[in-house]
């Protein structure tokens, strides 16, 4: 007999994203958002996953599939992050200072904070990542001319730029309560590709970091990017940021057809390369208690219903599904 190692059909066949109190799964199929409500219940809403991609042969094409993944990986988290907000069932209180804000200067305020709030957010990220790494590599280009010495010095000023924002981003209560999900999210994922039965004891027996994690992903765009940033490493700062964003699309690219790759093989290349990413997993995974892991594995459920039948759900995972914008009665309970 041989001891010929198969490759899962399973492996690649669902992604996910943690949020607040519960998960969300993607599959070609479907997107399903479960998430764990203040009366305990689990709730779960499920659409059809709509990607560009599958309307357009372009936009299968290698490189350009991942800048579109990318886009469309962004403007679902951020949809899917304020959906699960209004799903946990918190009626949040107005303050004083909102309410005259309303009665001043109407509804509208509201959806000019939010812009001012997008736009700030895009202003520090754009000033941590590419700003301050340029200014950093500036400063060491005064004892070095060597082009790949001033792409390693930006690049790794990145890395730590981001380390250390993880690591202060994971002291806070909430958010740690978010990377438990994050690890019930790897946990169940790593079970469904292992042909096991999806039940809280095996997931809770599976590894929280994933080759495919969106952490992973980061890093390797930092280190594509250290590659690609020797072309334009010697132009003035004012120039080199502009070049940065420019070449983003190309490095977003690049590192999805690695992780796609990454996902499907476990040979010695993958493995080095793929050690960093899923080293600061540590920081971004914390291992989840049984009850985080339900609410996964009621996700990935409802995000493949051809292998995991509606009709093979508990009752602990039964919920109020909503398929292509239309209410279906089921019950909810937990």
């Amino acid at each position: 007999m041989k001891n010929k190692k198969t490759v899962s059909p399973r492996l690649g066949t669902v992604g996910g994203q943690a949020v607040l109190e519960g998960v969300m799964m993607k599959s070609k199929e479907y997107v399903a958002l479960s998430v764990r409500q203040t009366d305990g219940k689990i709730k779960t809403e499920v659409e059809e996953a709509k990607t560009i991609a599958s309307k357009h042969k372009f936009f299968r094409l290698p490189i350009i599939r991942g800048i579109v993944g990318f886009v469309e990986s962004l403007i679902l988290s951020t949809k899917t992050l304020s959906r699960s907000a209004d799903m946990l069932g918190i009626e949040e209180e107005e303050s004083k200072f909102e309410k005259w804000l309303r009665e001043k200067f109407g509804k509208s305020i509201a959806y000019v904070a939010s812009a001012i709030g997008i736009v700030l957010g895009i202003v520090v990220s754009v000033g941590l990542f590419f700003v301050l790494p340029a200014v950093i590599s500036d400063f060491v280009a005064r004892f070095t001319d060597v082009k790949i010495v001033k792409s390693l010095v930006d690049g790794f000023s990145k890395i730590i730029i981001f380390l250390v924002y993880l690591a202060a981003v994971s002291l806070i209560p909430d958010m740690k309560r978010v990377f438990q999900y994050h690890g019930a999210e790897h946990k169940s994922i790593f079970c469904h590709e292992s042909e096991l039965e999806l039940t809280p004891e095996n997931v809770k027996k599976q590894c929280r970091f994933h080759p495919r994690c969106g952490t992973s992903f980061l890093f390797i765009l930092m280190i594509i990017g250290i590659l690609v940033s020797v072309i334009y490493i010697d132009t003035p700062i004012y120039v080199r940021i502009p070049l940065k964003i420019l070449f983003l699309p190309l490095v977003v690219g690049i590192g999805y057809e690695f992780i796609r790759y990454a996902g499907k093989h476990d040979n010695l290349f993958v493995k080095i390369v793929s050690a960093p990413g899923l080293w600061i997993q540590r920081l971004t995974t914390k291992e989840p208690d049984l009850k985080q892991i339900e609410v996964a594995i009621a996700s990935l459920k409802a995000a493949l219903p051809d292998i995991y039948p509606k009709e093979e759900l508990t009752e602990e995972e039964q919920s109020e599904e909503i398929k292509d914008g239309e209410e279906v009665n089921d019950d909810t309970g937990i």
